[in-house]
C-alpha cells in the first residue's frame, strides 16, 4: 500500500518556515514530488473506497486542491498554503454527503458530512431532526460513530433558527448550519504504513450517517422520492 513518506510533511514544514515565491521555486522538485505522491496515494484510496461506496471523483489529480493561495482579498498575502488536501464526492444525486482530508504538520485531519446543505437541503434536515430526533440520536449515539468521529461538529447559529424554540430537545441539532464529523491524526499516524488502509475504514464507517442523510435528502416528509 502507498504510504505518506515523512519527507511530504517535511516538504510542508520548510514551506511554512520560508512561505515566498523564491524558496518555492528553489525548492519545485521537492513540491512536484510530494504532489505526485498524493495523487499516487488518492487514486489508491478511490480504488479501495469504490469496492464500499461510489465516488465521481475519477482520480487523485482531480481531487487535490491547488497548494497555491488567493491572496486578493486576503490579509495574510503568503502566497501558498502548506498542507495538501483533497476532497472525494459521491456519485448520483441518491448518494450525498462529501470527504474531505487535510494534510498539514500538527494539523492532520479527515472530514465527512455536509458542509455548505443549500437552503433547500437545510430546511428538509431540520425537518427530519424536528420529527425523527430520536434516530439522529442513534445514529451520531451509536459506537462506530462515536469512537470513529467522536461528536457531531460544524458551523451553528447563535438561539434557535426561525420556526424552533431554543426549549427544543433536539436544539442542539437544529443549530447547525454545517454537519460535519472529524477524525485527527497525528503525524505519525499519517507516515504509518496502515495509513490508507485506516483512512479508507473511517470513511467506510460513516456511512451508516450518510445513508440516513441520503434518504432524508432524496425523499420529502411523506417519503416521497424526490430525484
Amino acid at each position: 500500500m502507498m504510504s505518506i513518506q515523512p519527507s511530504t510533511l517535511r516538504f510542508l514544514k520548510d514551506l511554512a518556515k520560508n512561505n515566498n515565491r523564491a524558496w518555492f521555486a528553489d525548492h519545485k522538485d521537492q513540491y512536484l514530488a510530494a504532489q505526485s505522491a498524493m495523487i499516487v496515494f488518492i487514486d489508491q484510496l478511490i480504488l479501495m473506497m469504490n469496492k464500499h461506496d461510489e465516488l465521481e471523483t475519477e482520480s487523485g489529480k482531480k481531487s487535490l486542491f491547488r497548494i497555491y493561495n488567493d491572496v486578493r482579498f486576503s490579509k495574510d498575502k503568503s502566497p501558498y498554503n502548506p498542507r495538501f488536501a483533497f476532497s472525494l464526492k459521491r456519485a448520483t444525486k441518491l448518494k450525498r454527503g462529501g470527504y474531505y482530508m487535510n494534510i498539514k504538520p500538527g494539523n492532520c485531519f479527515l472530514a465527512c458530512g455536509f458542509f455548505a446543505p443549500t437552503t433547500d437541503d437545510l430546511k428538509r434536515i431540520r425537518q427530519d431532526i424536528d420529527y425523527n430526533y430520536t434516530e439522529w440520536n442513534s445514529i451520531l449515539q451509536s459506537k462506530l460513530i462515536k469512537s470513529t468521529f467522536g461528536a457531531l461538529q460544524g458551523d451553528t447559529v447563535v438561539t434557535a433558527p426561525r420556526g424552533y424554540t431554543t426549549d427544543h430537545e433536539a436544539i442542539a441539532l437544529l443549530r447547525h448550519k454545517q454537519f460535519i464529523v472529524r477524525h485527527h491524526f497525528t503525524d505519525a499516524e499519517v507516515v504509518s504504513p496502515d495509513f490508507l488502509k485506516q483512512v479508507n475504514t473511517m470513511y467506510k464507517n460513516v456511512r451508516p450517517y450518510f445513508d440516513y442523510m441520503s434518504s432524508v435528502l432524496t425523499t420529502d416528509a411523506n417519503g416521497e422520492l424526490l430525484v
